[in-house]
């Protein structure tokens, strides 16, 4: 969610900077985690791109066959997603709600359920797991990603480096990661204008509990270390290979999870 509303420019920035492939820090480091975690996506799949920004996860699922609905708050990013569908159009539909507001799509209508790095900008992020757990056909599963909440507690973590006696030891600082809290998050577009948007930490045992609540078991847990193309700039190469800051998780939706009320 952008801080203060949606300024001019936005949209094209962050679709021009995820492109249809994602930006270098999601195709190395993020992204191959979370599609080994999706699998093989058979023709006919029917997922739901929780969060989907400008549709990019969500075109890759379609040229894998899957029938793909992507809902986002955002209308900056859904009109360029829509103007990708328009270019090369792949059958994704789109829709403008809240994430805890699915009230557009059915119960029980789809199999798989995709949220790439957007749980963390969810302010009801417990709402949107309940509502993905009523969309979900028995069994469905749900993958997403996140910054690790262990090691990437927004402003509040940070690496520390060593040095002595000719070595270097890379620690990583972390602090007030039991309490749920927001931060905000500024990022400079090319034109010098900044744009502030929030994002939410919850501590691990969180989403493991609301999970359970909505009926879901863990299956799989990824901690993507980085890809042998991986091109950093902010955090070299090796501390992220000792240290984590994402979190891929898939669940499955039990079976005897009763349907909605």
């Amino acid at each position: 969610m952008v801080d203060g509303g949606e300024p001019e420019g936005f949209g094209n920035w962050y679709d021009e900077k995820q492109g249809d492939t994602g930006d270098a820090w999601h195709r190395t480091l993020i992204d191959p985690g979370l599609f080994a975690r999706i699998g093989t996506v058979t023709a006919g799949t029917r997922v739901l791109d929780l969060g989907c920004g400008n549709g990019y996860v969500a075109r890759r699922l379609a040229r894998m066959g899957a029938k793909v609905v992507g809902v986002d708050a955002s209308d900056a990013l859904l009109e360029r997603a829509r103007a990708r569908e328009q270019a090369e159009p792949l059958g994704v539909v789109y829709h403008r709600t809240d994430a805890s507001d699915l009230r557009m799509l059915s119960d029980r209508s789809f199999d798989l359920a995709v949220a790439n790095m957007a749980l963390i900008d969810f302010a009801d992020a417990a709402g949107a797991i309940r509502e993905v757990g009523r969309v979900l056909v028995p069994s469905g599963r749900f993958v997403c990603s996140l910054s690790h909440p262990c090691f990437d507690v927004d402003t509040r973590s940070a690496w520390q480096v060593e040095m002595a006696l000719g070595s270097t030891t890379v620690y990583r600082k972390v602090t007030g990661y039991r309490e749920p809290h927001s931060d905000i998050f500024p990022w400079r577009l090319p034109d010098g204008k900044v744009v502030r948007t929030v994002g939410y930490h919850r501590p691990l045992s969180w989403y493991v509990k609301e999970l359970r609540k909505a009926g879901f078991v863990i299956v799989d847990l990824e901690e993507p270390a980085p890809a042998p193309d991986y091109v950093g700039v902010r955090v070299q190469k090796e501390w992220l290979e000792q240290i984590p800051l994402h979190l891929v998780v898939e669940a499955r939706l039990e079976p005897g999870t009763p349907g909605p009320a």
